[in-house]
This record gives structure tokens, C-alpha cells and sequence, in this order.
């Protein structure tokens, strides 16, 4: 029996199920790229899609007012556009021949099951991350900046009335249909993180969804509805944490050097690139490079300091006396259309690609690696109109 054969034949016939199972996967990842406007990108159409949207018509009472047996002039209907540039996505996994013999077809379902999550997070990360792109921030309980949000300024109720306040004196237009297509109670949508659920839960003005006056087919991931918003969870909801924070292993005097006292996690290391900014004592440097095998951070200038003096970023919440910030939840308050997306149905967006043992040719020469990927094969995300969705930044409760 020819084994690479065999295994072919079997990636091929069901190549439509592993498609099926990394695209539901994906999908139950897919909370701020639910509400997008939605395009897709034509073959051979160019690495850029382009949203469009109407200006609206300027009222003005003389201009308007008729006269009697006069026709006025018509207006011209204009349109904005803004353009995003798709990107790919995609990852694998390779399986060893004697995988493949055991169990070959129960590892690609879980494999595309994997790849399917992985992939929904990151097209999630990115979506979020441009509607947070939003100029338009609202401060949880009346703060003026991000760096004064500590864990008392919770999320409220008051703070969604003012979000909706906001998006109605901006015209903005609100959602009468659910995600399957049927007609609901016009409403905005709120996207909110686990933790700002919690808090504004608390409050006795909220009501679940088990307590509305007439029930409707919810979103997936849906937890209620109050004052016209339907309110959505998010586990990937961005959260603005503290980028760095450590301190000196030892004291230094007019170095650039600094050896810092704790491994930095993952995260912390990404932060450590040359042309990213660093404070110590006060004093923000730029730094210009990162040795992790010693752990040493080079920065700038050429500074003393003393042992254990704190080296951090000031790009989250509150500080703490040792200059820890606080984590800031962003909660995203939006109408239709304040942001579009590429359609990840659309033109087999996201796949499944499955390379059978021998199909490297000489590169595999004993049929011993076969692999199995997923690949979004164009997206993007991109806020239409800036006034029609609101950013709320608030600290969580401990």
C-alpha cells in the first residue's frame, strides 16, 4: 500500500471539513470583527480595499425653504472614502511520519482546530486595535488622561449613558439587525472585557439579559442590553498595561548601562527595541539596545543611579509609589458602520493547507514530515467614522 498516496487522497477529501472546522474555530474568536462594515477583496484588485460612506447633507433652513412654483436646485450626493492595506496571516504545524501512521487524520482536526483559535485571536488583536484607534476617549469618572485612571474608576452605567449621549449627538446610526439577518430593536453595541463586565455588573441600574422585557435572538458572546446597548464580552478586549517595569541590579554611575535586576517576560523584551523610551529617576531616555543574554539595557545617555532604582514606562494608569501603573480596559461604545473590516468568509479568507508526507520532493527524501497550516489570506480593519464609536478607559476593581 502506498502510504503517501493513501495519505493524500485522505487531506484531499476532506479538505473541505478541515476548512470548516478552522473557519467555526476562528469565529468563536471573532468579537470586534462582528460588527465591522463589510467588504471583500477581488482577486488581481490590488493589496488595498477601499470603505466608502456618504456625507451627510448640511441642514439649512433658507437654503431649504421653497418658494412657491420655483423647483430648487438639487444637491449632489457626496461620498468619503478610506482606504486600508490587507495583510496575511498564517502559521503550521509539522507531524512526523510516525504520527502520521497513528493517527494522521484526528491530528489535522486538532491541528486546525489549534491553528483556527491562534488565527482568530490574531485577527481579533488586529481589529480591536484599530477601532482603539479612535480619537474619541471618554475617561471613566471625569479623569482627564489615561495616566490618572486608577482601579476605583470602574466602569459604570453613567459611563455608558455619556458613551451613548456622545454617539447620538453625533448622529451616529444604530444596529437594527441581529448577525443572522433578522430585524432586532435598534440599538448601539457595547464590547467590554470579562473583569468590566464584573464591575458593572455591580451597579443597580444594570440588567442581564435574562431580565429583558422582550427577548431576542442574541449575538454570540451577548451578557444584556440597558439604555439601548447590547452589550457584548470580549476575553481579547484591550487592556493598556504597564509596557515595562524593573530596577537596577546595581548601582551605576556616568554609564549608559544598566543591568536590570529580573529576566523581563516576553512581553517586556518586545518593548526593549532602540527607539522606544524608558524612565528613570524621573527622566525618560530613548533606548538603543537590549543584550538578554546579560541582561543589560543600553539607553542614550549616560546616567547615575542607585541600586534598585525603578526602570519603566509610563504608558498605563495610575502609578504606586514604586511607580507601578495600573491596567487601563478599554470598553468600545460604537454604531453601524464606524468601522469596516474584510470579510473573513469572503473569498476563502482563512484555509487550511495540508503538505503530505514526500510532498517536499528531496527536501524529504524518506516521507518522513508532513505538515498542516492556516492561512488568512487577506484582511484588514479600519474606523469609518471616528465620532461613531467611543473609547472608554477605566481601571477595574481588584
Amino acid at each position: 500500500m502506498n502510504t503517501t498516496i493513501n495519505t493524500a487522497n485522505t487531506a484531499y477529501f476532506n479538505k473541505q471539513f478541515y476548512d470548516k472546522k478552522l473557519l467555526e474555530t476562528a469565529k468563536t474568536r471573532l468579537v470586534h470583527a462582528e460588527f465591522g462594515q463589510k467588504r471583500s477583496i477581488p482577486r488581481h484588485g490590488g493589496k488595498r480595499v477601499e470603505f466608502r460612506k456618504y456625507d451627510l447633507f448640511t441642514p439649512d433652513v433658507a437654503s431649504l425653504t421653497l418658494e412657491e412654483g420655483i423647483t430648487p436646485a438639487g444637491q449632489v450626493l457626496s461620498q468619503s472614502k478610506v482606504e486600508a492595506e490587507v495583510a496575511q496571516y498564517g502559521a503550521y504545524v509539522e507531524i512526523s511520519d510516525l504520527l502520521d501512521m497513528t493517527a494522521y487524520d484526528e491530528v489535522i482536526a486538532d491541528s486546525a482546530e489549534l491553528l483556527g483559535e491562534q488565527l482568530g485571536t490574531v485577527i481579533e488583536w488586529v481589529t480591536r486595535d484599530a477601532m482603539c484607534a479612535t480619537t474619541n476617549v471618554q475617561y471613566a469618572n471625569g479623569k482627564e488622561d489615561r495616566s490618572e485612571i486608577g482601579s476605583e474608576d470602574v466602569l459604570t452605567v453613567t459611563e455608558i449613558r455619556k458613551a451613548v449621549r456622545t454617539l447620538k449627538k453625533n448622529k451616529a446610526r444604530m444596529f437594527n439587525t441581529a448577525s443572522d439577518g433578522s430585524v432586532r430593536r435598534p440599538h448601539f453595541v457595547c464590547i467590554c472585557s470579562p473583569d468590566a463586565t464584573y464591575d458593572l455588573q455591580n451597579d443597580p441600574l444594570w440588567q442581564d439579559v435574562s431580565k429583558y422585557s422582550n427577548a431576542e435572538q442574541i449575538y454570540s458572546g451577548e451578557i444584556g442590553r440597558l439604555f439601548g446597548v447590547v452589550f457584548v464580552e470580549a476575553t481579547e478586549a484591550k487592556v493598556y498595561r504597564q509596557s515595562f517595569y524593573n530596577r537596577a541590579k546595581t548601582a551605576g554611575t556616568n554609564t549608559n548601562s544598566i543591568e536590570l535586576k529580573t529576566v523581563p517576560s516576553d512581553r517586556e523584551k518586545a518593548y526593549l527595541v532602540a527607539g522606544n523610551v524608558i524612565t528613570i529617576n524621573g527622566s525618560e531616555y530613548e533606548i538603543t539596545a537590549y543584550n538578554a543574554e546579560t541582561n543589560v539595557l543600553t539607553i542614550d545617555t549616560a546616567i547615575t543611579y542607585r541600586i534598585n532604582d525603578p526602570v519603566y514606562t509610563t504608558d498605563a494608569g495610575e502609578e504606586s509609589g514604586t511607580h507601578k501603573q495600573a491596567d487601563v480596559h478599554a470598553t468600545l461604545v460604537f454604531g453601524a458602520d464606524a468601522y469596516g473590516v474584510i470579510d473573513i468568509d469572503g473569498s476563502g479568507t482563512i484555509e487550511t493547507i495540508i503538505k503530505p508526507c514526500g510532498s517536499e520532493g528531496s527536501a524529504d527524501p524518506l516521507n518522513q514530515r508532513s505538515t498542516v497550516g492556516a492561512k488568512v489570506a487577506a484582511y484588514a480593519a479600519k474606523v469609518l467614522n471616528p465620532l461613531w464609536i467611543v473609547r472608554i478607559e477605566h481601571g477595574v476593581s481588584e
